[in-house]
């Protein structure tokens, strides 16, 4: 039921994909602040999500919902390499563009992020606001990493006069697997011998990828 939302208004949107059973990662981000958090998923059904073990740092957060959310989608064994191509999948400015799920391209730039940040890699996939907390996937339909779509570019445009074109954030595969171990999740994990179109890695992201809608 829609009654306790009385009150309350649509703050933001973000993305979200299932790791596990009745488990969602997304940025903490996209769940800071929020007194209500809706999923909606692919077959348009919304359920509430509890927040869950969250970390600000490294900018991540578990949501937990019903245990039948949908497949979770599995992250890669073994590590990224700059030039992987790779696939994005989320709920970018919803609204905006429509309320259905967005798919990009592009590959790995740099293994680590703005001023060496190992935690995170650079893409040069075109995202946006919305797109934070939804999956990075590599051609095998698995798991690199989590798009952080925050408007760090601006920044750095308000620094150097030069807005950088398709320079994206995510966060490592490697360090979102960490933050799920030491809070209970099991992630599945499976070998990239695979290279799918990206149409097809987009039917993989699909079933498993969750518009997140934060209310305050």
């Amino acid at each position: 039921s829609d009654a306790p939302l009385l009150g309350r208004r649509r703050a933001s949107t973000g993305t979200g994909f299932i790791v596990a059973e009745g488990r969602v990662l997304t940025n903490h981000h996209v769940i800071d602040g929020c007194q209500r958090v809706v999923g909606v998923l692919a077959n348009r059904r919304r359920v509430d999500l509890g927040i869950g073990p969250r970390d600000a740092r490294r900018d991540l957060a578990i949501l937990s919902g019903p245990r039948d959310l949908g497949p979770a989608l599995a992250f890669r064994e073994g590590a990224p390499r700059r030039g992987d191509e790779v696939v994005t999948y989320g709920f970018p400015l919803t609204g905006i563009l429509g309320s259905g799920p967005t798919l990009t391209t592009g590959e790995i730039s740099a293994l680590t992020g703005l001023r060496d940040d190992p935690n995170t890699m650079i893409i040069s996939a075109p995202v946006q606001a919305g797109n934070s907390g939804g999956p990075l996937l590599d051609r095998a339909g698995n798991v690199l990493g989590v798009i952080v779509a925050k408007l760090a570019a601006l920044r750095v445009a308000e620094r150097t006069g030069d807005l950088p074109q398709n320079v994206n954030i995510a966060i490592q595969g490697s360090v979102a697997l960490e933050f799920l171990r030491q809070n209970g999740v099991q992630a599945r994990r499976s070998p990239s011998i695979a290279h799918y179109p990206a149409a097809e890695v987009g039917e993989i992201a699909h079933p498993s990828t969750v518009l997140i809608e934060c209310f305050k």
